[in-house]
């Protein structure tokens, strides 16, 4: 049998670049006499920008530490052992780096197994535990403190989480098995189902308190002091600590099925992770701590040999970093500044945009329109905006005052736009309209002003081809809701030159998106990607394959929503307008569909019906089932998939071949990020290598193995 210092000297040779914590044990007395007191403190020595983490060595420098406490503890030289982190960081978990590099199920399984024989030191010390969650704590660091005796959270905590779910992994060092038993399973499946396929929510300070992770809760400031002041009284018996009675009869099964029907309406089945979380939850009703972590260690493994993690991980680091540093995009010191911003139009994708632009760059921004009734109700929404977000305190009033006195409002572009240096347009998607704009603009604007189309889908080529400059002619494509979707396509059109480029970076990320470089072609990235998808399903259904049926076909790539409702969420007459506009680029893979046509010309805003009887669940519209002439071509779910994903994986193909973007890590970061494709699959290119599907469609994977799978 191995000890727990070999099989982490095991694992840390197969980790050689880990960026390793210390934990420092220091001693001191507590206050009103409770006695002499040991605390560790996690640090990695970098400030807090860099997080601590826990990899093999890491582990192993605390294992040793509980060592000296324990040895302490058993001869009677201390009263109780303390556990917290360096500056605004408690810990945030295992070192998922480390995690990528496993290509075998015992060295997975010893990562757990070590984790749990650490931390469960903890709770089989001598003396009494404590943590100080005094910072961010997410994953193995809120589980080290759930081994402890108690714990004090602070009030100015900013993230606390077990986002392993979220990932691909399960809480799977005491997570998924103290957490319930510390605060019941309706509580626990919350913070370990719902909040991590929720985008991995996190907690604040107050929230950890209220739900009984924690025991006491003190001010930022001096949060350690009162801490130490709080366990000298619980050592001395003046504090005592209560907990309420754990509710282990049916309300334990009913937080089970409540996670499990989380998880189906999140994944559809179709990742395991938060179903493995949940057996372990159930498992864990009869209070057999070690019996949980021996599950916990089988789950960890199972799932880091599993594709999903590795594409978990993907995800993650695509957007952590690729994000952050674009591909292809030009030097940053060749952007320019931007003390003003345009928006040509009030609509309301305008006025989301003009909101945008005011509460990130904090400069002036002058909308226009046709007349002054839209100009006025553009300017309206963007004060209405600003108040609401003065009335939830997420402002004070004089930042109220001052954004409102930067926005404005006139019909004269010439007025509006003389100083500006970023003019955007956001004006129905017509070609000769936003040429016509682009013309006046042009004849108004400074010459170093960089003239943005949001343009979903129409040529930024063709539309700066008649301006004298179109150099300074770049794409700036914003997806809807634009407040919550950060991907910001930008596209650059055959003369758009580098430092306009490098400006509409600058720009971007000051709006705080993720800026992606895309070719000037037919729709860009996700619209064309989306579109193909949906064309695919539609040409099923008009070929005779029931609505139900093609819908429930790709519910095991558990998108966010069915192709039908986010063709209502789009709008119909724009997925039918993006359609027509492939179609005329690629008339023998993109087809516009008669019956979505009709369903337009109806006016009809979808497919479907939502009443109150049936649970507000979407139903076949009757009046849209009657517009709807179908063929005799009746699949199953099966091959009505395989047609969908090899059409995908063919579209994605030539993409690539076509230099849309850089590389296909590019494609899974944009729907990501614009259309809000599971992180589970790590976006799209992952799950059609996995499934086999990018073989059988282009006679190669889209990614090297290991990228976002186990290596080989």
């Amino acid at each position: 049998m191995s000890t727990t210092a070999e099989l982490l000297k095991g694992a840390a040779e197969l980790f050689p670049d880990e960026v390793v914590t210390s934990a420092h044990v220091r001693h001191f007395e507590l206050p009103a006499g409770a006695g002499r007191f040991a605390l560790i403190t996690l640090d990695n020595g970098f400030d807090h920008t860099k997080p601590t983490t826990f990899g093999p060595q890491s582990l192993a420098n605390l294992n040793t530490a509980i060592d000296q406490v324990e040895a302490e503890a058993a001869n009677g030289e201390i009263v109780g052992v303390g556990i917290t982190g360096k500056p605004f960081i408690f810990a945030v978990g295992a070192d998922l780096k480390g995690v990528e590099l496993l290509k075998q199920h015992s060295d997975a399984l010893a990562i757990g197994k070590g984790g749990h024989d650490v931390f469960k030191r903890l709770s089989a010390l001598a003396v009494p535990t404590f943590a100080y969650y005094n910072g961010a704590a997410m994953g193995g660091g809120v589980e080290v403190g759930l081994h402890c005796t108690y714990r004090t959270v602070s009030k100015a905590l900013p993230a606390f989480s077990l986002p392993e779910v979220f990932l691909g992994l399960v809480p799977g060092w005491g997570g998924c098995t103290i957490l319930p038993n510390l605060i019941g399973a309706e509580k626990a499946v919350s913070v370990i189902i719902e909040n991590s396929l929720n985008q991995n929510r996190q907690l604040k300070g107050k929230q950890v308190f209220e739900l009984g992770i924690a025991d006491a809760i003190f001010e930022g400031a001096d949060f350690l002091e009162q801490s130490l002041i709080w366990t000298a009284g619980v050592l001395n018996g003046s504090v005592t600590v209560e907990r309420p009675e754990i509710d282990r009869g049916e309300a334990w099964d009913q937080a089970v099925a409540k996670g499990r029907a989380i998880a189906d309406s999140k994944v559809h089945g179709a990742a395991p992770a938060a179903y493995r979380a949940l057996d372990i939850v159930e498992a864990a009703k009869d209070g057999d701590l070690q019996k949980g972590f021996g599950a916990e260690d089988q789950a960890l493994a199972d799932l880091i040999m599993g594709g999903e993690l590795r594409s978990g991980i993907y995800a993650f680091n695509l957007v952590q970093k690729r994000g952050k540093r674009p591909a292809g995009a030009p030097d940053k010191n060749l952007a320019r500044p931007v003390t003003k911003v345009g928006v040509v139009g009030a609509g309301l994708m305008a006025s989301q945009l003009a909101l945008l632009f005011l509460r990130r760059l904090e400069v002036p921004v002058v909308l226009t329109d046709i007349d002054q009734e839209r100009v006025d109700k553009g300017v309206g929404y963007v004060h209405g905006e600003i108040d609401k977000l003065l009335g939830k305190g997420r402002i004070n009033q004089d930042k109220a005052n001052r954004l409102k006195g930067l926005v404005s409002g006139v019909l004269d572009k010439a007025a509006g736009f003389a100083d500006a240096d970023f003019i955007i347009e956001a004006v129905f998607e017509e070609m000769s309209v936003k040429q016509k704009v682009f013309a006046e603009v042009e004849a108004v604007a400074p010459a170093h002003a960089i003239l943005a189309t949001n343009t979903s889908s129409l040529s930024v080529s063709e539309m700066a081809s008649k301006l004298r400059h179109p150099e300074r002619v770049v794409g700036f494509h914003f997806f809807n809701p634009v407040a919550i979707l950060p991907l910001l396509e930008i596209v650059r059109g055959e003369k758009t030159d580098d430092a306009s480029l490098a400006t509409a970076f600058a720009v971007a990320k000051k709006l705080k998106k993720t800026g992606v470089l895309t070719k000037d072609a037919p729709a860009f990235v996700v619209n064309r990607i989306l579109t193909r998808f949906m064309g695919e399903i539609q040409n099923i259904i008009d070929e005779g394959t029931p609505v139900a049926v093609a819908e429930k076909a790709v519910e095991p790539l558990g998108l966010p929503m069915s192709p039908l409702v986010l063709l209502e969420l789009v709008g119909p007459a724009i997925g039918l307008h993006v359609s027509e506009t492939l179609n005329r680029a690629f008339p023998e893979r993109f087809t516009v569909s008669p019956n979505l046509k009709a369903v337009v010309e109806a006016g009809k805003r979808g497919f479907y019906v939502y009443n109150a009887e049936n649970g507000f669940k979407p139903e076949l519209d009757p009046e849209v089932a009657a517009l709807l002439k179908q063929g005799d071509v009746v699949l199953t779910e099966e091959q009505a998939r395989d047609r969908v994903l090899d059409a995908v994986a063919q579209e994605i193909g030539l993409m690539l071949e076509e230099g849309v973007v850089a590389e296909a890590q590019d494609i899974d970061l944009c729907l990501i990020t614009g259309a809000g494709w599971p992180f589970h699959l790590g976006g799209i290119t992952p799950y059609l290598d996995r499934e086999g599907v990018s073989e059988r469609v282009n006679g190669k994977r889209f990614l090297a193995q290991g990228v976002a799978s186990v290596p080989a």
